[in-house]
């Protein structure tokens, strides 16, 4: 299980990412995201989690209204197949990375793959 989140979205664009994770790998749960709100200035958040074990349709370029923020958090197997996802479909910037004995978070930056 891998948790996305993105920071710095539209509901649009945090749909259409989603909407992008959701072909590559179906799911039988709920598809809105979650949205969270921090407190003061901090933008909004929207979250969901994606099980990359199920294959589903091969994901294409998408476009995005502006630029946003993702955090993937979860095995290291898993994180690598949404990266590659992500990557068929938007243009992806590695910000960094965390690892640990069982997982690693990987902070991107995602826009328009222009072609």
């Amino acid at each position: 299980m891998v948790t996305v989140s993105l920071a710095g979205a539209s509901q649009e664009d945090a749909v259409t990412v989603f909407d992008v994770l959701r072909t590559a790998f179906p799911a039988d749960g709920p598809s809105d995201p979650v949205r969270l709100y921090l407190s003061g200035d901090h933008p909004v958040v929207w979250t969901a989690e994606f099980d990359p074990t199920r294959e589903g349709a091969p994901t294409g370029p998408t476009s995005l209204r502006g630029e946003l923020k993702a955090t993937l958090q979860g095995g290291y197997v898993a994180v690598d197949r949404l990266c590659e996802a992500l990557d068929a479909a938007f243009t992806v910037d590695e910000q960094g990375t965390a690892s640990g004995d069982q997982e690693k978070e990987v902070d991107l930056q995602l826009r328009t793959k222009w072609q």
